[in-house]
């Protein structure tokens, strides 16, 4: 496996995007950014979609190496971590991209602006940055498909801009299973210099057998002030994970028997995953009176090789394509957008037009397993391929506020998606593969705002959404053959939303929406076995349910925070299935009734928090619960639910050089067994990824002022 060059320093051009003037009001208000950059700050109070700010900062008691730790309290949002650092985080927004079984898909993810999704709708989490991050931003709805391709939400994290002044800082933990990390983060300014780069080492023993990780992480944002209204910010990420053991999925009597154990296959194959990501970009932002440019480039190298837990029977068949996947690649894009704020007939108006095109280039090769009877090791060659994705949209965004009391938020953005791949492993009984495929959909969406008074916001909006599949999900066909899966329809779904957004001046907030989403051809899994995973189009879908989002300050030194989810997705095609071994599976005889439960959902989450800070001190108790949820398309197994305590602790003391802090969490206070993640539609059964046992985090964080 080649590794991956190092930092690309890339010219480019980036974006500018509507965001929207609203009336004032009496309060200072956080700018939102839609579409990954500003044009005007406005509350994301006076939009028509639901939207939530986390804000990352310094006072986190957790590990703080792992992005889920920060989504707890966001309606709609499940982030389940798998205790398995060779899988990314489980991350699906109402919904979607909960079965995905590698990576993120149907969610956008981004990093300052620049995508940490590949033109075919595949996302990665590994590269976010808790240290650097000043917050998370993550959007529901039917606005979110304003970000292309695979958007059933968007999630956002944006790095602390460094001014003057600014400390830095050392954090440090260490908890149970051997975990351990520890960052600097570097923040400032020197001239025209802002700065903030965050680096991070992290390391676990893993709770299960067999799941020891380590990690690296580097990201940095310099930005530097060209002229007045002229803004130029280079953005730096490395990741590095050269050793993730994986424990692999268990048996419902496995997980009886013993939560913490690997399945035996694990051990004997060695299964791990080895990752290196190295990315830069550039931003450039010029303000001229009422107008906006944004320019953004990037480019990235990414590079994968996976030993799965596959026999060497199995890879007897000629159009095996073994037991190993070496993937190296590159990617990259480019972005340019123009704002314009004016009014018309004496009201505020946003305008945007912008376009962008992406591109990845990926290497896949596939190795048998083993070499003679040793098994975990690289092998003959048996898949060879070059794969090429890209994706050219163009978009277009207004808001008007047409009286005091509406405003109205239209766009329409249209996306093409081109596969292209090409069979360099040809022999007698594996013939050429090479292939294409195209997908290309329109999407626009539309909301009203209504100003009920000053503290009340009613709101509507509709639109529709896009998703094609993954190179993920087209590298296997689902009858076994050799090649891609190019029958793999795109799906398209029809979204809806009504809420309410309602504040008071004490700085207690409420949420509340109600959603609808109709998906046609939805994508699913076919088969899920022996580390290879195959999907189809099963039809139409539904998920829709209710978001409830409070925040309630209680006195000067506590505060309330809850965030509840009812979500029912089902099926409104029936459709016939597989089920069990062998696989693949050829021809599904199993049929799936209309109305049955989607796999991978909860049909309820809530996240309850209590915080209290007097003086020095901090306290905090957490209630995390789940419902049950369906584990494969018959429905005929399922995790159970589970409600989880989580209490935190700290105390601050200052020094001549910065505040210490001495943090402790305690997770999941009760010991509970629970269910933390399902491998949906596993064909040997294997659904099961058990959560940890009552766990603590040990940690200290100091804030260097270097002014003193």
């Amino acid at each position: 496996m080649r590794t991956p060059a190092p930092f690309l320093i890339v010219s480019g051009l980036f974006l500018a995007d509507p965001v929207h003037a609203a009336e004032p009001v009496p309060e200072t208000l956080r700018a939102v950014q839609v579409q990954a950059a500003k044009v005007h700050a406005v509350d994301d109070f006076e939009l028509p979609a639901s939207s939530t700010t986390v804000d990352v900062g310094t006072a986190g008691n957790g590990r703080g190496a792992l992005v889920g730790e920060a989504l707890g309290g966001v309606p709609g949002l499940s982030a389940r971590e798998r205790q398995n650092l060779a899988q990314d985080t489980q991350l699906s927004i109402r919904g979607f991209g909960a079965r995905s079984t590698f990576g993120v898909r149907g969610v956008r993810l981004l990093v300052d602006g620049v995508p940490a999704t590949m033109p075919d709708g595949q996302g990665q989490l590994s590269h976010f940055s808790l240290l650097g991050a000043d917050r998370i931003e993550v959007l529901r709805g039917p606005f979110s498909a304003l970000h292309g391709n695979s958007s059933g939400g968007v999630l956002q994290l944006w790095s602390a801009d460094g001014q003057a002044g600014d400390p830095w800082r050392l954090r440090s933990s260490a908890g149970s299973n051997g975990s351990a990390s520890t960052g600097v983060q570097l923040k400032g300014k020197t001239g025209a210099m802002h700065y903030n780069v965050a680096v991070n080492h992290f390391r676990t023993d893993g709770w299960r057998d067999h799941s020891a990780a380590r990690r690296e992480s580097l990201a940095a944002r310099l930005g530097f002030a060209l002229a007045p209204a002229q803004r130029l910010d280079l953005l730096l990420n490395g990741f590095d994970a050269p050793h993730a053991q994986d424990p692999l999925g268990l048996t419902r009597a496995q997980v009886q028997a013993d939560p913490r154990q690997a399945t035996a296959v694990a051990a004997q194959y060695d299964t791990r995953k080895l990752v290196r990501q190295n990315q830069a970009g550039l931003v450039y932002t010029l303000d001229r009176g009422h107008q906006t440019w944004r320019l953004m480039g990037y480019a990235g190298q990414r590079a994968v090789e996976q030993f799965l837990a596959i026999p060497p029977a199995t890879q007897g068949n000629p159009l095996h394509s073994g037991g190993v996947i070496d993937l190296d690649g590159n990617y990259g894009g480019l972005d340019a957008r123009w704002a314009w704020h004016g009014a018309l007939a004496g009201r505020p108006l946003e305008l945007v037009l912008g376009a962008n095109a992406d591109r990845q280039r990926q290497h896949r090769t596939g190795y048998e397993n083993f070499i003679g009877t040793t098994y975990g090791i690289k092998g003959r060659l048996r898949r060879d391929q070059r794969d090429q994705v890209q994706n050219v949209d163009q978009f277009a965004q207004a808001w008007w506020q047409f009286s005091p009391r509406w405003s109205a938020l239209v766009g329409a953005r249209h996306t093409q998606v081109r596969f292209r791949s090409q069979d360099h492993y040809l022999t007698a009984g594996n013939p050429d593969d090479s292939g294409r495929r195209d997908y290309s959909a329109t999407t626009p969406v539309g909301g009203l705002v209504f100003r009920a008074n000053d503290g009340l916001r009613l709101y509507a909006s509709a639109g529709r959404g896009f998703e094609s599949p993954t190179f993920n999900e087209l590298a296997y066909r689902a009858d076994g053959g050799a090649g891609m899966a190019l029958d793999l329809s795109s799906s398209t779904s029809r979204n809806y939303e009504l809420g309410a957004k309602w504040r008071a001046q004490s700085g207690a907030r409420l949420e509340l929406a109600l959603f609808r989403a109709d998906t046609d051809d939805e994508l699913a899994v076919a088969t899920n076995s022996g580390g290879r995973s195959s999907y189809r189009n099963i039809g139409a879908t539904r998920r829709q349910g209710v978001e409830l989002g409070w925040q309630q300050p209680v006195g000067e030194s506590q505060h309330l925070q809850l965030a509840w989810t009812w979500l029912q997705a089902s099926v409104r095609d029936g459709y016939l299935t597989c089920t069990g071994l062998p696989a693949p599976c050829r021809v599904p005889t199993n049929r799936v009734a209309p109305g049955s439960r989607l796999p991978g959902v909860p049909r309820q989450q809530l996240s309850a928090r209590w915080q209290w800070q007097p003086g020095a001190w901090q306290w905090a108790a957490e209630v995390v619960a789940a419902s049950d949820m369906v584990v494969n398309d018959l429905a005929d197994a399922r995790a159970p639910g589970y409600a989880l305590l989580n209490l935190e602790a700290a105390r601050e003391w200052p020094t001549t050089r910065g505040p210490l802090r001495v943090f402790a969490r305690v997770d999941n206070v009760l010991d509970q067994r629970y269910i933390g993640s399902v491998i949906v539609n596993d064909g040997n059964q294997r659904y099961y990824e058990p959560g940890p046992d009552r766990g603590v985090t040990l940690g200290l964080q100091w804030l260097w002022d270097r002014g003193s």
